[in-house]
């Protein structure tokens, strides 16, 4: 039998609950032609999964969307055997099916995984889809410059530590901003970030000032809310921002557009100081740019230029609490979860 998590039928909250998901059985998937069957070994937890859930994006019944590491177990599907690691989106299950008419999202192609390249997990992390999103956000789009002062936001987390080292190894100064103490001195003493302040003070809007004294030239935008409302006058003349997410706002009922509703707070800044604001979706760039991204980051992490964090907590059962807990910002690092035995360990 495969087990998984679903979402249950009770009406969907603005935040997850107890009984918001149902771990079910089913018979274990059978892989036809074209297919494999999957063992997975880590699932990524990731807030833009409750927005595939808001949006009844997954299919009733079906189980819980996520990006995975997994191991093949039985293979009709050319280029793959028994016992190759990939990156693939079982979800929340303990197996899953790859390949020809296997529902996922077009540009979570599955791929197989060289552990010389750095470690398994790392393929829904700092090598896989999350980095590139930081590297699109902050690269790509923020194009941070020496002696230029950049901003992250949830500075700590997945995307938010690697777009932070990206901007500093470009030269440019890097305020991170984070929840409690502990986040915020990692960032600082561990990722080497000139300065983090904590979003939980109640100084934080000084606090961010006098870390910034010339402006912000960049910020990089995963929280919203007062985060940003504190960020908004201190932008320059020609900034750059990036929205890569708008977490504070996954849990808003009223319907309404939370990007819609920011650039109406910062429209007179914007326009008063020329900044340019860039949308972030990593599927845009997997085509031209995830190769050049991995062969850039892989030297980068092995050498310890580029650290990273992870929260890998242990079992299938516990999904649906680590997921919340994500969501809260209690984890602390890349949440993750693994469901099965990882062999290269």
């Amino acid at each position: 039998m495969n087990r998984f998590w679903t979402r249950s039928a009770k009406p969907l909250p603005a935040w997850p609950e107890t009984d918001t998901f149902e771990l079910v059985e089913a018979p274990m998937p059978v892989p036809g032609p074209g297919q494999a069957l999957t063992r997975t070994i880590y699932v990524s937890l990731d807030p833009y999964q409750w927005g595939y859930k808001k949006r009844s994006v997954e299919a009733p019944g079906a189980p819980c969307h996520a990006r995975t590491v997994a191991q093949v177990v039985d293979s009709r599907m050319d280029g793959f055997t028994a016992g190759d690691l990939v990156f693939n989106t079982n979800g929340w299950a303990e197996y899953g099916l790859m390949g020809e008419g296997v529902d996922r999202p077009t540009y979570m192609v599955p791929r197989k995984l060289d552990p010389a390249h750095g470690r398994i997990s790392q393929a829904v992390g700092v090598l896989g889809l999350l980095g590139l999103t930081a590297y699109a956000g902050m690269v790509l789009l923020g194009q941070p410059a020496a002696g230029e002062c950049v901003v992250v936001s949830a500075a700590s987390g997945g995307v938010g530590q690697i777009a932070g080292q990206l901007a500093r190894l470009r030269g440019a100064r890097v305020v991170g901003i984070a929840g409690r103490e502990a986040k915020c001195r990692y960032v600082v003493e561990t990722l080497s970030f000139d300065a983090c302040v904590s979003h939980l003070s109640s100084s934080f809007t000084e606090d961010l000032r006098a870390a910034c004294p010339k402006g912000v030239d960049v910020y990089f935008e995963n929280v919203g809310g007062p985060v940003f409302d504190a960020v908004l006058p201190l932008f320059n003349a020609r900034a750059r921002m990036t929205i890569c997410g708008l977490i504070a706002h996954y849990g808003d009922t009223e319907g309404g557009d939370a990007r819609a509703a920011l650039m109406r707070r910062g429209a007179a800044v914007f326009e008063a100081r020329g900044v340019e604001v860039h949308d972030l979706f990593v599927g845009d760039y997997v085509t031209d740019w995830h190769d050049a991204f991995l062969r850039e980051m892989a030297p980068l992490v092995a050498a310890g230029q580029v650290r990273y964090r992870e929260d890998i907590r242990q079992g299938l059962d516990c999904v649906p609490a680590c997921f919340s807990e994500m969501l809260r910002g209690d984890n602390f690092g890349k949440m993750l979860v693994q469901v099965s035995p990882d062999p290269t360990l």
